[in-house]
């Protein structure tokens, strides 16, 4: 198998998605394999991360693989002016994988066109994150057991939450229906719109956090206010916490309801939210690490 960069989650088909998750369910079932033996990845991380960066570096050691890496930009070459491309350019000649995330969108598409390795985007702003993207889906199939005709709601942060982003154009294959429930400061992004509008996708907008929102949906996809995204801190105060989900309003909805986030989370799931078993937020951080063994192994060609 040829070896192939991970940069938004459109460079996967349809079929390339599906064989991802029945790779990721072998690996739940055993994610102690020894098929990075040998092999060095790179975790390069230019903005601060807790659970992506440490699930893929679980992921490599369980496939028996090293990593080198930074989790602080501050301590390394950029902060005396070099540039990202020199950075990549030395690093590539190190490791047999890059796993990078960036605050600029676009950063990684860039990295994977002058890197002699593949490189695999773990977030690039506001644009795209489709390593998050694939444990999203695969802990969609886990509780629902198909990812199509579902009702997907999405809530919070639109415009600059990158996983819902790409989430939304993972869906795209299995004809959902979407609800995006956001401010008008945070709304989903005219380009998304459009998307779903090309591909025949039913979406519907609201600005009130209803039940009657809750209630029709197969998916709850919560997502924070990221105030790191806001140049105005004013208008980040205003909308910090429009929405928040208590357990209360659970009540009415569907039994195969589920409750994603792709965490951290803030103050838009109460903590009375843990208990219920419609809250499935820490499980689908937990399956982010068969989601990136399957990734890393599908990148450097490695059959699983």
């Amino acid at each position: 198998m040829k070896r192939e960069s991970l940069v938004s989650i459109t460079d996967f088909s349809k079929e390339e998605i599906l064989d991802l998750l029945q790779k990721a369910s072998r690996f739940e079932a055993n994610p102690n394999q020894r098929l990075l033996e040998g092999k060095v990845v790179a975790t390069l991380f230019f903005e601060p991360s807790t659970r992506t960066r440490l699930s893929f570096e679980t992921a490599v050691n369980r496939l028996g693989g090293r990593v080198i890496g930074f989790s602080d930009a501050s301590t390394t070459s950029s902060s005396k002016g070099e540039t990202l491309k020199d950075t990549i350019m030395m690093v590539s000649n190190y490791v047999d994988l890059i796993i990078m995330r960036h605050h600029l969108e676009g950063a990684a598409r860039y990295a994977s066109e002058i890197s002699s390795v593949p490189v695999i985007n773990a977030g690039d702003g506001a644009n795209q994150h489709p390593s998050q993207t694939m444990l999203d889906l695969y802990s969609i199939y886990k509780t629902q057991g198909t990812l199509s005709n579902l009702n997907i709601t999405m809530v919070g942060d639109l415009k600059y939450g990158r996983t819902v982003h790409s989430l939304l154009m993972a869906m795209s294959h299995f004809n959902p229906t979407f609800h995006f429930v956001a401010p008008d400061e945070l709304k989903m992004p005219i380009e998304y719109k459009i998307f779903c509008e090309q591909h025949h996708i039913p979406y519907y907008e609201h600005t009130e956090f209803s039940e009657e929102v809750i209630n029709q949906a197969d998916i709850l996809y919560m997502t924070r206010v990221q105030r790191e995204r806001f140049t105005d801190l004013m208008e980040y105060e205003k909308v910090k916490n429009v929405y928040t989900l208590r357990n209360s309003m659970l009540e009415h909805s569907k039994d195969n309801l589920r409750v994603l986030h792709p965490l951290p989370r803030v103050n838009e799931i109460s903590y009375d939210v843990d208990s219920n078993p419609k809250a499935y937020y820490f499980q689908q951080a937990k399956n982010g690490l068969y989601a990136r063994q399957a990734i890393i192994c599908k990148v450097l060609g490695i059959e699983v």
